[in-house]
């Protein structure tokens, strides 16, 4: 049974940082895209951050980009996505999403076939 569970949100000042981890489990997840969507309230998912297998390729979207940094360690199947210099917009539940295939990165919603509950990440001004 495939099982990705997100960890590290909280309740942050903005200018702040953050980790989020991802533990995946029932797949093969080392050989696996993989990336980093967020819903704000009232909003549709938004792209965040994307990587390819091996961690060679990753893709951000302009709004993290510089701030924020995809990762992966295969060995003990996790995906991170370090955040700083939070701002107040990026107040959202974040989601880890896994791909079954492919050898690069990827940035739609529906490109992804198994997702995480979500973590909550809430940046006060």
């Amino acid at each position: 049974q495939v099982r990705m569970v997100e960890s590290g949100g909280g309740l942050v000042q903005a200018g702040d940082s953050l980790r989020l981890s991802c533990a995946a489990s029932g797949l093969t997840f080392s050989t696996l895209p993989a990336g980093w969507f967020r819903q704000a309230p009232g909003k549709e998912y938004e792209f965040v951050a994307a990587i390819n297998w091996n961690g060679g390729h990753t893709y951000y979207a302009d709004s993290v980009r510089g701030r924020f940094t995809i990762s992966r360690d295969n060995a003990k199947n996790t995906l991170y996505l370090q955040m700083r210099y939070l701002k107040p917009e990026d107040t959202a539940v974040y989601y880890c999403a896994v791909r079954y295939s492919g050898d690069y990165y990827y940035t739609q919603e529906g490109d992804y076939n198994a997702w995480g509950q979500g973590t909550q990440v809430t940046v006060s001004s």
